[in-house]
């Protein structure tokens, strides 16, 4: 991956905004970019962390350290990939805080990547329904149900400020892996309108760069989730095909190690156009719908 780790530290703790503060573990890849990032939200006194991460020691010895001597009222988690929940139940062993955020989700990832796969022990205290709160001294975190990365993807957003902690949901820096079956673009697409039409003002995505545009961006991901689907129609179109003929001919220049992600996105277009009648399938074969 072509970064610059020093610019990219891992366990120091950046203040965001007065409410948010962030940390980074140090589990950089073509997938998690820098790594996942942490957030801490509240003050002195009580504080929620979301997406804890990996079950890395050295990253939960960092969260302790930013968090210092306040209360950990909520360990949230967005959803259960294994970069994102793992270190949920350590850092509840080791503070006593409550697991609250989405279900509990075991299934074996047919995916590309290792670090997609489930993460089997998430064992939450509280799962949180759409429009559910958990709150604090001065803050208050509201649950936005966001199915289609995962069918248990939870947005959160900070009512007293306007910001949104994204998960996978929405990236600056790539569009979100759908993986079927639990990957589902027709929820994915719902919940990008979703986000679409409301007011949040910032967005902390749990990998990358912070979003000032969000509803500018969320825009632009519809639309080339849409551009996508015209290209699969178009090569449809002049006959029938594979996935993994379709993949070179739709993503020039794609990183090799990103080949499979690739085709899972497609798969996932396929298996909506499917339900929409649009398409057949024959095998591994796919062609228009008759």
């Amino acid at each position: 991956m072509d970064f610059d780790p020093s610019k990219y530290p891992t366990g120091l703790c950046e203040q965001m905004e007065p409410l948010v503060a962030r940390v980074l573990a140090g589990n950089p890849s073509p997938y998690t970019y820098t790594g996942t990032q942490t957030y801490i939200v509240g003050n002195k006194s009580d504080r929620a962390v979301i997406d804890p991460g990996p079950a890395i020691d050295e990253h939960i010895e960092a969260i302790l350290a930013a968090v210092g001597d306040a209360r950990i009222s909520a360990i949230m988690c967005t959803h259960t990939h294994r970069d994102h929940s793992p270190a949920a139940a350590p850092l509840a062993e080791r503070t006593g805080a409550p697991i609250i955020g989405c279900a509990p989700l075991v299934l074996e990832a047919d995916g590309p990547r290792a670090d997609e796969s489930f993460d089997r022990h998430y064992q939450p205290d509280r799962v949180l329904a759409d429009g559910e709160t958990v709150a604090g001294d001065g803050w208050t975190i509201e649950a936005v149900a966001t199915p289609g990365h995962t069918s248990n993807h939870l947005c959160l957003s900070v009512r007293e400020s306007g910001a949104m902690f994204t998960g996978d949901h929405v990236m600056a820096w790539s569009t979100s892996v759908i993986v079927p079956p639990d990957g589902n673009m027709a929820d994915y697409m719902a919940s990008l309108q979703k986000l679409y039409e409301r007011k949040d003002t910032v967005y902390y995505p749990a990998h990358g760069k912070k979003v000032t545009n969000p509803r500018q961006l969320v825009r632009g991901m519809m639309g080339h989730r849409k551009q996508r689907e015209r290209q699969i129609l178009k090569l449809l179109q002049s006959g029938p095909a594979a996935i993994v003929d379709m993949v070179p001919q739709m993503y020039k220049g794609l990183d090799p190690r990103l080949t499979g992600a690739a085709g899972q996105s497609v798969r996932a277009h396929l298996l909506d156009l499917l339900d929409r009648g649009l398409v057949e399938q024959s095998g591994d074969v796919w062609s228009m719908a008759a």
